[in-house]
């Protein structure tokens, strides 16, 4: 048995959501629960767990531009800033 830690940080990597779930479970689980609980922010940095049209929606509707790498099994392709604009966004952490 093992489990999920799915945390939220603030820029300066100080732990502000927490929610555990079991291994075995969908990362949509832990981000589902995490959604509505997130401060405003200028960007979402996710792994490709979190590759999920509904949850890069959210944020968009709430001005947080997503930098969500897709899935390589995903059917259409989606956009995510290139890997010095991520590297900008995660400067200082």
């Amino acid at each position: 048995m093992n489990t999920k830690l799915h945390a939220v940080r603030d820029t300066n990597a100080r732990p502000v959501c927490l929610f555990i779930t079991a291994g075995q479970m969908n990362d949509y689980t832990g981000a589902a629960a995490l959604k509505n609980g997130l401060p405003e922010a200028e960007w979402l940095l996710a792994d490709r767990g979190y590759n999920a049209d509904w949850f890069r929606y959210t944020f968009i509707d709430k001005g947080t531009k997503p930098c969500i790498k897709g899935r390589k099994s995903r059917k259409k392709a989606v956009k995510y800033p290139s890997r010095a604009i991520a590297a900008q966004c995660t400067a200082g952490q």
